[in-house]
């Protein structure tokens, strides 16, 4: 989806609180352009388009387009997306313009996959997610949607760690430079757990009915 998005803005000139509640209530939300070395630039993006592309998480990790009064068009990500705490409502968008040909630092989502048909899933284990997503750094050319994390092999009580997870070709992880210079302890300290597989409260896997059973047999001799 987001490879076709376009995002039209305006110029404006009007800043402050009362100019952008002003362009709030005419549907439009306040945002700004900058980075690459230019001028920070203030415009403004359709509210009822936002709230459209955001139901796709991919939008928020990608390299988009953005149309400046239908006369300039720049790459641009988003690198912060105010939302109103309670209402449906984009308060403010920071679009951070980026050069094709240099790598950049983003976040990309993680999505765990497997869990299911997992060992530990196929005991009755839920998926317990510690982060949803990760620091990459990639040209934007190479810049992933989403990550997959491959839960398949995972067996109730492990979990899946930070560098365990299968980067696409040309990403890496935005860590790799910190571990280069650190030694065995710090690098450990450094592998998170980013997800793991866990039994229900009060739910037994069937090693645990079968030591029950044994402890069961070893009483009644």
């Amino acid at each position: 989806m987001s490879e076709n998005i376009v995002l039209h803005a305006q110029t404006r000139v009007e800043q402050g609180k009362g100019a952008s509640r002003r362009l709030r209530k005419a549907g439009l939300v306040p945002a700004i352009i900058y980075g690459a070395g230019q001028e920070p630039k203030m415009v403004t993006l359709d509210h009822s388009k936002l709230l459209r592309y955001e139901q796709d998480e991919s939008f928020f990790a990608s390299v988009l387009k953005v149309d400046i009064d239908g006369a300039n068009k720049e790459n641009v990500i988003i690198r912060d997306y105010q939302r109103d705490p309670v209402k449906p409502k984009v308060l403010h968008v920071d679009l951070m313009r980026i050069n094709m040909s240099e790598k950049l630092h983003t976040s990309v989502p993680l999505h765990y996959e497997g869990d299911a048909v997992s060992p530990a899933g196929k005991e009755g284990a839920l998926l317990q997610r510690f982060i949803t997503e990760v620091e990459v750094i990639c040209l934007p050319a190479d810049l992933p949607e989403a990550i997959v994390v491959d839960m398949s092999a995972i067996e109730v009580g492990h979990a899946v760690h930070l560098f365990d997870i299968k980067l696409p070709e040309n990403v890496e992880l935005a860590v790799s430079a910190q571990v280069e210079d650190m030694n065995d302890e710090e690098c450990e300290a450094m592998n998170l757990a980013i997800a793991s597989m866990v039994m229900p409260k009060g739910k037994s896997t069937s090693d645990d009915v079968a030591d029950d059973a044994t402890d069961a047999e070893d009483t009644s001799e």
